[in-house]
């Protein structure tokens, strides 16, 4: 599950030191008009528009995670998504969408598969969402939890993995994500963290093999 730890770095990006740079950029004009053109929601008292209860994967429904857990940005002109990290909740769904509303929890991750194949959104994919216990990884990754427990390999289910498999898989296109052990990795693998999922009963060959066969079907 998403480490307990907030993402207190507020820092949004090479594109936003434009702003307050603009101007002392006259040579380079038009340049900066572009530019300004895609960051006029960061100037003071604006916001990007945002669809109330939209997802970025078809399906999946939206419940929103408490601001506290994760960090408004634009991806992946902020930062290039280049991983997906699978998280185990090592509780019910339940347990982890309640978590993920808890200002006080300190972390939630963009995604939640129950054990019936269900996808829950609680961030959007171009927020920094704080699941990974290591800031530069939470800026570059889309985090998926799945309900269960790393020492219950029933816990997997098919309809998990499935539909898991097509998320990653879309994620994977969308952001031109390679399908391999080196970009597609489990909590473990992020450095510095002491959590284990998803543990030994996760089947990764398995789950690559069905996010293959999801790629090139929706390719």
């Amino acid at each position: 599950m998403g480490e307990t730890q907030r993402d207190t770095d507020r820092r949004i990006g090479r594109r936003a030191l434009l702003i307050g740079g603009a101007a002392a950029a006259a040579g380079t004009a038009a340049l900066a008009r572009d530019e300004l053109a895609h960051l006029w929601w960061r100037l003071p008292g604006v916001e990007k528009p945002r669809v109330a209860g939209a997802v970025d994967f078809r399906g999946a429904r939206w419940v929103a995670a408490s601001p506290a857990n994760w960090r408004r940005a634009d991806r992946p002109d902020d930062y290039a998504v280049d991983r997906v990290v699978v998280h185990v909740t090592q509780g019910s769904f339940a347990s982890a969408v309640k978590a993920f509303q808890d200002p006080g929890h300190g972390a939630a991750a963009h995604y939640i598969v129950r054990q019936d194949g269900h996808i829950t959104q609680m961030i959007r994919e171009l927020d920094v969402a704080f699941h990974a216990g290591n800031r530069e990884y939470n800026e570059r990754s889309v985090g998926i939890e799945h309900e269960g427990f790393v020492d219950r390999p029933e816990d997997f289910t098919d309809a998990m993995y499935a539909a898991s498999a097509r998320l990653t898989a879309r994620i994977c296109g969308r952001y031109g994500i390679p399908v391999d052990r080196r970009h597609v990795i489990g909590h473990v693998e992020v450095p510095g963290t002491d959590h284990t999922d998803p543990g030994p009963h996760w089947d990764w060959k398995r789950y690559l093999r069905l996010v293959r066969a999801a790629r090139t079907a929706s390719a």
